[in-house]
């Protein structure tokens, strides 16, 4: 399960040095990289391969031949695989890496979300949590009584 906020910086290519939590969590279960997805909002997705599958076979199992369509068609064929290699970095493929309104530092947040990863701006983040604190302060009761 992946939790936790990781700040990683892009290099010249793309690529980001996987943090050593999530690196130790995909080597453990004999992962060797993640499967890259466009977000629902402004974030990049990556699952494990494992988690991939997951998610393709509840895809199966739940949708009817039209959404099944719709999700390969709109899902499925925009994800993109990439492997770790031996330095620890993980390449975000071109396309994808677009979605991701980079700045001149290259600097990215990778954000544990259970079952995937969500990669963000920076900055965009930052807004992200201050436009939902409020609504977080809210329900915190509630997700304090899940610990």
């Amino acid at each position: 399960m992946f939790a936790g906020q990781y700040p990683c910086k892009l290099d010249e290519k793309g690529r980001f040095l996987v943090p050593s939590p999530i690196r130790e969590q995909l080597e453990s279960q004999g992962q060797e990289g993640v499967v890259f997805l466009k977000g629902q909002d402004l974030p990049l997705s990556a699952y494990s391969p494992s988690e991939w599958q997951k998610v393709l076979e509840r895809a199966r199992e739940t949708c009817d031949e039209d959404q099944s369509r719709l999700f390969m068609h709109y899902l499925v064929a925009e994800a993109a695989s990439s492997d770790m290699d031996k330095a620890g970095r993980i390449l975000i493929p071109g396309r994808l890496r677009k979605t991701i309104p980079l700045e001149d530092d290259l600097e990215i947040v990778i954000v544990g979300m259970y079952h995937r990863l969500e990669i963000w701006n920076p900055s965009d983040w930052r807004r992200f949590v201050m436009k939902n604190a409020e609504k977080f302060e809210e329900i915190q009761s509630k997700l304090l009584n899940l610990l």
